[in-house]
């Protein structure tokens, strides 16, 4: 029969609550729950220990590192034979460029914030005291038992929430998480792990279900109450993939994050079977079908009047990646190219996005619903590997703050990285330009402003006549043109690999839309009228006919 021994001070609620959930999945074991300033008395004889960090400030967000460095040495010099240290997926950070479903190999950026660092030093505090075979560190998403802010709040019948941020959650059931426990103690495992339920939700459809309320309170007040930092749990998706541990373990969660926050409540709304599958990015097909039939088909066809071509070289199925121009700063044009997409194939295209645009309220509710997606290649990989369309504007911030008078001239691509995954994907490159984009906020000057690269990551302050004080776009006329696609199949296999081949295929891309853009303003009559698509009828011939 193994001991296992729970180390946790006696103020610490999660302990408690474990130590429950332990018992009641207990296969034959025996749990004691030990002081930390008195496991001499737990300690001897276990078969493996379990460390529940005591959490720190007003937040609870941070573990306390005095308490686990104390922790770790007494263990050590009394020989525990495994030793679980139960961390937090806040090790990976908290940004607005974290990409979704992080592994256990993700590497937090140096600027993740505090609470990361604080997760990442009690980590390798463990790792300094115990041998790589006998030590187990369990990255837990958010669990309702624990102290930490996003768990207080959701435990109330009113919650605070950020106006215009709807980030994605995972919620894990602690009976799930003491399976997880027993699992890797009983079958000796070691290492890290990440511990997530399957599905995500977004905290106001949590709380809708759970019958509580929402409070949009702005962060400038929030921040008054709390800190700033830990008010990002609640401002960004911070979800981890369980995959790891699914394949070494065999683990498979039997409760959803809905169902793990009904049954804390003790109310809620009943899950339907099957239960709804929210999108890991937070796409919303609701959202913009509602809007496809409303606000973007009076701007695509009274406001802008938006005229299309090329539209079958889009597939209907299968992976394929859209490059294209962006124009005007704000990713209006890339919400219409959304729209004029799924109007015309079913299908929506998710565009990688600056992370920056995510720390802005609303921005950030509109950019997730859209289909936008934090640039990163990861977040890039797993789009195709689901075999769905990717958007990327290869020439990045400098082409969005293009001066007016250079506004058609494209930029560099900067890396190739997206010919590097057409590539290795075997997904058609399908270029795309669009013409009249640009005057809707057409950039005259751009003042560069260090804060406001520091806050907003962008590196100017652009002028134009309608903004900041008047945010409104002009009426332009748009015509937008799809390509013919180019067949990345017909490379080797290592094609990837070769500089040369990218290059080559960067090159051919943008020379392509840079001749459509060249054509199309040479056709193009009107900043606000024409078509330039539809073939004009020569003068003589008509009056021949006449």
């Amino acid at each position: 029969m193994a001991r296992i021994t729970l180390i946790a001070g006696a103020a610490n609620p999660l302990a408690g609550a474990l130590l429950d959930s332990l018992r009641q999945a207990t296969q034959g074991h025996v749990f004691t729950l030990a002081d930390p300033s008195r496991l001499e008395e737990h300690v001897n004889g276990s078969t493996a220990c379990v460390y529940v960090p005591a959490c720190r400030g007003r937040d609870a967000m941070k573990p306390d590192l005095r308490e686990a460095e104390d922790v770790f040495r007494s263990a050590e010099r009394l020989a525990c034979p495994r030793f679980v240290v139960l961390s937090s997926a806040l090790v990976y950070g908290n940004a607005p460029g974290r990409q979704v479903l992080v592994d256990e190999s993700y590497t937090a950026p140096g600027e993740s914030g505090r609470i990361a660092e604080q997760w990442r030093c009690l980590e390798s505090q463990a790792v300094k005291h115990f041998p790589a075979a006998s030590l187990v560190i369990l990255r837990p998403s958010l669990l309702m038992e624990s102290p930490a802010l996003p768990a207080r709040r959701l435990r109330k019948r009113f919650v605070s929430v950020l106006p215009g941020h709807d980030p994605s959650l995972q919620i894990l059931s602690l009976f799930d998480l003491a399976q997880v426990m027993l699992l890797v103690i009983d079958n000796k495992m070691a290492g890290a792990y990440n511990v997530a339920p399957d599905r995500v939700v977004p905290i106001k459809r949590a709380i809708s279900h759970a019958r509580g309320w929402c409070l949009p309170i702005p962060r400038t007040l929030q921040r008054l109450a709390g800190d700033s930092e830990s008010l990002d749990s609640i401002r960004y998706p911070w979800t981890i993939s369980n995959a790891k541990i699914k394949r070494d373990l065999g683990f498979v969660p039997r409760r959803s994050s809905l169902a793990a926050l009904r049954d804390f409540r003790g109310r809620g709304k009943e899950i339907p079977d099957p239960e709804p599958a929210f999108d890991d990015f937070g796409l919303d097909l609701d959202y913009i079908r509602f809007r496809s039939r409303t606000i973007f088909r009076f701007l695509s066809d009274l406001y802008w009047r938006i005229e299309h071509q090329g539209m079958e070289y889009i597939p209907r199925s299968g992976p394929a990646i859209l490059v294209g121009m962006h124009r005007g700063f704000v990713p209006l044009d890339g919400a219409m190219a959304v729209h004029t997409i799924l109007c015309a194939t079913g299908r929506v295209p998710r565009f990688l996005t600056h992370p920056m645009l995510y720390k802005f309220p609303f921005l950030f509710d509109f950019m997730s619903k859209m289909g936008g997606v934090p640039a990163c290649r990861e977040s890039a990989v797993r789009i195709l590997e689901n075999n769905e369309l990717l958007g990327v504007f290869p020439e990045g911030v400098k082409g969005a703050f293009s001066l007016y008078r250079n506004a058609y001239r494209l930029q560099g691509f900067g890396r190739d990285a997206f010919v590097k995954l057409a590539l290795r994907y075997r997904a058609p490159i399908i270029p795309f330009v669009t013409v009249g984009s640009a005057e809707i906020f057409p950039v005259f000057a751009a003042i560069p402003f260090p804060w406001f690269k520091r806050y907003a990551g962008f590196p100017y302050i652009p002028i134009t006549p309608t903004f900041p004080l008047l945010p409104l776009p002009l009426p332009s006329k748009w015509h937008t043109q799809f390509l013919s696609p180019i067949d990345t199949a017909r490379y080797p296999a290592d094609a990837a690999d070769d500089p040369s081949v990218i290059k080559a295929i960067s090159v051919e891309v943008r020379t392509r839309m840079q001749c459509a853009v060249d054509d199309m303003r040479r056709r193009r009559e009107s900043i606000f009228f024409g078509s330039i698509f539809k073939t004009p009828v020569d003068k003589t011939t008509k009056s021949a006919a006449v």
